[in-house]
């Protein structure tokens, strides 16, 4: 499919701190357009609370971060302009009772009306639905998925998807309004070896076509851009990873030295920024 050019991406002492400690902390790297990059780490190691910050979603406390050129916090409406979300637990769910082409169909509409210039707006009906009908055909090549193989063809409904085909639904939906970057969680949650294969050959696809990715991930694939939200095997603290937890001042609120916050402790996190 047409892509429009990537977004760069980079960070320098990126961090959030919530009401119970840090959640990331001393982030920095670059990323050029069309890149793929892997978030890595493990689960409450504050990697979705990264990946939403870096798409403008997440107001962080500490550094800075640029994204297509624009500056966060400072520009996140921008960047949020220009940046969709694939599958984000709590933020870009996929709805079970909805059909494929329910998605498919509701994600085109809000495209044409709300993403699209005004001027696109006033041309004929039957103009409008053929470029919305072409821009999904686009977005559903682009991430692998016919629906002519599904169970019901179009009519099949996410609950009754695979994880992969849910996960290839949800790349697609994001591709229809041609972002410049794309943020994808949990890539290889609940897949096989043979199904994470496929699922990193369709994200650097699409970062080869030229959108800029970014993928939550427990492991990163060879070759692959890696930023990570805890020590990687046999690296010690004091080696002063990517991202890792302070002393606490307060041990009945803050986690101590070393110590990775709990999934309770960054999902207070995580509504407090959203909230901000």
């Amino acid at each position: 499919m047409e892509s429009p050019h990537g977004a760069a991406v980079s960070a320098e002492d990126f961090g959030l701190e919530g009401p119970r400690g840090r959640v990331f902390r001393n982030v920095t790297f670059s990323a050029e357009p069309g890149e793929l990059v892997a978030i890595e780490g493990p689960s409450g190691s504050g990697r979705t609370c990264l990946l939403l910050a870096l798409t403008g979603r997440m107001r962080t406390t500490e550094g800075h971060a640029e994204t297509g050129g624009l500056r966060l916090p400072k520009q996140a409406a921008a960047v949020r302009r220009i940046a969709a979300l694939g599958p984000v637990p709590g933020v870009s769910e996929l709805d079970p009772a909805f059909t494929v082409a329910e998605h498919l169909g509701e994600r085109a509409l809000l495209q044409g009306r709300y993403g699209s210039p005004l001027r696109a707006l006033l041309r004929p009906r039957a103009e409008r639905r053929a470029a919305a009908e072409a821009r999904v055909d686009e977005a559903l090549e682009a991430a692998g998925l016919d629906p002519a193989t599904l169970p019901k063809s179009g009519r099949t409904s996410v609950r009754d998807l695979e994880r992969l085909e849910a996960l290839r639904l949800s790349v697609a939906l994001a591709l229809i309004g041609k972002p410049r970057l794309l943020a994808v969680d949990d890539t290889d949650l609940k897949l096989s070896d043979a199904e994470r294969e496929q699922a990193w050959a369709l994200l650097r696809s699409v970062a080869d076509a030229g959108t800029t990715v970014l993928a939550v991930c427990s492991e990163a694939p060879g070759n692959t851009q890696v930023v990570r939200t805890a020590p990687a095997a046999g690296e010690a603290d004091v080696e002063e990873p990517a991202i890792e937890e302070p002393a606490a001042e307060d041990a009945t609120e803050k986690p101590v030295a070393g110590e990775p916050t709990t999934e309770e402790e960054t999902a207070d996190a995580f509504a407090e920024a959203r909230r901000a």
